[in-house]
Parts: C-alpha cells; structure tokens; sequence
C-alpha cells in the first residue's frame, strides 16, 4: 500500500483511538463476586476467560501499560481489581500452558506483584507454579508440546515468573524428543501427527526461542546448541531468499482444508519468524541472525498487507494473526535501527480506519470470509482483541514523540528493546 494512498491520521488521533479502546475495553468487564474484574472473550459470552491467549491474563498488560503511559493510577487500580479475579482461578483452570493457562496467569500475577506491590498476586503466582510443577509427567504437560500450549511456553513462562528451575525442567524433554533431518532439528506439536509446524506459535521456531533464551539465562548450552540446530531447519526451508524470507505453514500442510499454507504475521509468518532471529542476534552476535530479520521484514512490506487483496487474506487486526502483531515488530525495528516509520504509519492507518467507533469507545471485528455474518463480533484480550492492538497502539504513539519505546510488561516471547529517548518523529506530527 503507498504511501498516498493512506489516510493521514495524526499522532494524537491514535492516541485518541487507544484511549476509546481502553474505555470499551474497561467497560467490558465482569464483576466477580469478590468485587474482583473479569472478562470474557466477547462481550456476549457467558463464561469468563482467565487466559493470556484471549481473556482476562492477556488483559492486564495493556492496562499496565495505558497506567505506564498516561500516569493515570485508575488503570493500575483496575489491573489489581483484575488481579482478584486471576488468583481464584489458579485453582480452578484445568490447563497449564503459557497462553491457555496456568503459567501465563503467574507471569500476569508476578508482574502485579512486581509493578504494584500487590503481595497477594505474588503469593497467587508461586501456587500456580507450584500446580504447574505437579502437573508434569516426566516430558510435558499435555497434548500440545510447543511455545503456546506445551513446554516450550511454559518454559519461558517459568524463568520469566523467577522460577528458572522449573524452565530448565520444562525445556529438557526437547533434547530427548528433537527429531533430527538432513538441515538440523524438529519437532511434533502434537503426537500421532505426521506434519512439522515451523513458525513460532506452535512450530519448531518457537521451541527455539525458548531453548535459547531459557538456555542462556541458565547457562545451559546444550539447550542453545539445540535451538541453533533447530533454527537452522527451519532456515534452510526459505522460499523467498535471497532478499525475503518466507516459510510455509508446515510440512506436509497441517489441516490443508482449513489452513492456508502461507501467512505473513506473527504466529505463523515472517513477522513471528523475525522475533527469534532478534532473539539470536542478541544471543550469539552472529551477523546471520539479524540479515534473517531484515529478510523478514523485506518479505511483510512487500506481501500486500495490510490490504485486503482477496477472500481470506489479512482479515484479521489482532496481535496473533493480524496487523497490530506486524506493529509491534515495525516498532521494534524503529527502537533498535531507527528504520523509518513509514511501514507502521501504514498499519496505524489501516487499524484507525478500522476501527468501530462510537459511543461505547471503540473496538474491532475481524473478518470470516466462510462464515456469514462475516464480520465477526469484536473480541477483549490479547490474540485478536482490544488489549493486543490497544498495546501497539500505545507503543507507537510514544515511539513518535521520542518516549520509551520499551513495554509496561515485556510479552515472554517478544524479546525486550534498550532504552531509547532520543528517537523523534520523522516529519510532521501525522501518520502519512
């Protein structure tokens, strides 16, 4: 999409727009019983979400975040009202994982605790690793076995909450389990499957990423020898080079009736791919590893998102699978190279003309091609909701003005940013 053909929205508009997010997403929230707050998917749902995936753990970031950016302890005050709500169900989720369940949950609770000195989440964080720990049969924690619903999350999960220990026990198993191939390393993500997902989300990339950065911080480097290994299969499976980067889905395709096998955003797209070769560079200061994120990111500018270009592709606005999630990595290439903002100002058009806005605040609703209706209900959390864009949005608000571009709460996956003040707006003060 060129420039000229982008609706000019200025810097504080986008602010503006962050702020309506988080005035229907606070609206939004359930009352529990303890006075706590609580959110579901959607607002019609009946049943609260506790997750970091798509509920009320995934929440709680953004609103740290808008306490971070504004000043204003009324955000702080409704995270830990949040806080109640993600203790109690510690002991009442039958799951886990980073993002579904237990261990996202005591990274959200050790952050409360960390940020604002809520002793209450800190103790709620230690018993759900505690469940977490019980819970483990000797090489995982169910059927998924990768970053999102297995070890690999609940690895980073783990050394992320203080319990490097029970990182170094969920990583192990992938030394025992890795299936070797003529390039390097794999891995199933579920049993009694004969496809290999690559990207981050559930694939062998986001294994990697937890290997190597629990690998470091522990200094196991047994475990960074077997990211590096696993990197490279999936290196060595590039489609785009020498300029671009691009991996299918997986290998053979992965439910081919339902999943495409190419996607250009974080969970199973380039724009994921370059968090772990980010994640490398820092390891291992091998030149390789950020020419890979830069062939990455020449490969997302040049798909055609954020545009629409045809039935299923780039429907969707999140963090997960959608613009926000390429946001996040445009504004990371903006804190550490000073690239120009000229591809973010892009994606904050895109999701500002996007957006539904009216006297609620405001939201978004992704797009279901083989549904009717298409338009799908807007959804609260992280994945493809308010909380995911609201926390971009923030980012790059500040970004423009010179501000920190480093987050309130830094995602487990997403590895952190330096301190930056210097960095200004190049132009005028508008998205052009």
């Amino acid at each position: 999409m060129a420039a000229s053909e982008v609706t000019v929205v200025a810097v504080d508009e986008a602010e503006r727009l962050a702020v309506d997010g988080l005035g229907w997403l606070t609206a939004t929230a359930r009352e529990t019983a303890d006075g706590g707050l609580a959110w579901t998917t959607r607002p019609s749902d009946d049943e609260l979400d506790a997750m970091l995936y798509s509920g009320t753990a995934g929440i709680v970031p953004v609103l740290l975040e808008a306490w971070r950016h504004f000043g204003d302890d009324s955000y702080a005050d409704t995270a830990l009202r949040a806080a109640r709500s993600l203790a109690d169900s510690v002991d009442r989720i039958d799951d886990d994982s980073l993002y579904f369940g237990r261990t996202g949950m005591a990274v959200v609770l050790r952050a409360l605790h960390d940020e604002l000195g809520d002793t209450a989440a800190g103790a709620a964080a230690d018993r759900a690793l505690e469940v977490v720990r019980s819970r483990f049969d000797g090489t995982r924690w169910g059927e998924l076995f990768e970053l999102m619903g297995g070890n690999a999350g609940i690895g980073l999960g783990a050394l992320v909450a203080g319990d490097a220990e029970l990182a170094v026990l969920a990583m192990e198993p992938y030394l025992r389990t890795a299936e070797h191939t003529p390039t390097g390393v794999q891995w199933a993500h579920l049993p009694d499957t004969d496809s290999r997902l690559h990207h981050i989300s559930h694939g062998t990339l986001g294994i990697v990423l937890a290997l190597a950065r629990v690998g470091r911080a522990t200094g196991r480097a047994d475990l960074v020898e077997l990211a590096l290994t696993g990197a490279t299969n999936i290196v060595a499976r590039d489609e785009a080079g020498p300029e671009g980067f691009l991996v299918v889905h997986s290998t053979p395709q992965y439910l081919p009736d339902a999943i495409d096998p190419i996607s250009y955003g974080w969970c199973h797209g380039p724009a994921g791919d370059a968090q772990v070769f980010r994640l490398m560079r820092d390891i291992t200061a091998d030149p390789l590893w950020p020419a890979l994120a830069d062939r990455c990111w020449h490969t997302v500018t040049h798909s055609g998102l954020p545009q629409r270009l045809r039935p299923g592709f780039w429907d969707n606005n999140g963090r997960c699978c959608g613009t926000a999630g390429v946001l996040a990595l445009a504004c990371d290439r903006i804190a550490e190279q000073e690239d120009p903002h000229d591809f973010a100002h892009v994606l904050v058009a895109d999701l500002a003309a996007r957006a539904i806005q009216d006297a609620d605040g405001a939201r978004w609703s992704n797009f279901e091609h083989r549904a009717t209706p298409s338009d799908l209900e807007p959804c609260t959390g992280w994945a493809m909701g308010n909380a995911g864009i609201v926390r971009e949005l923030l980012r790059f608000v500040r970004l423009s003005r010179g501000g920190d571009p480093r987050y309130a709460f830094t995602w487990p996956d997403q590895p952190s940013t330096p301190a930056q003040t210097t960095i200004r707006y190049s132009g005028t003060d508008t998205v052009s």
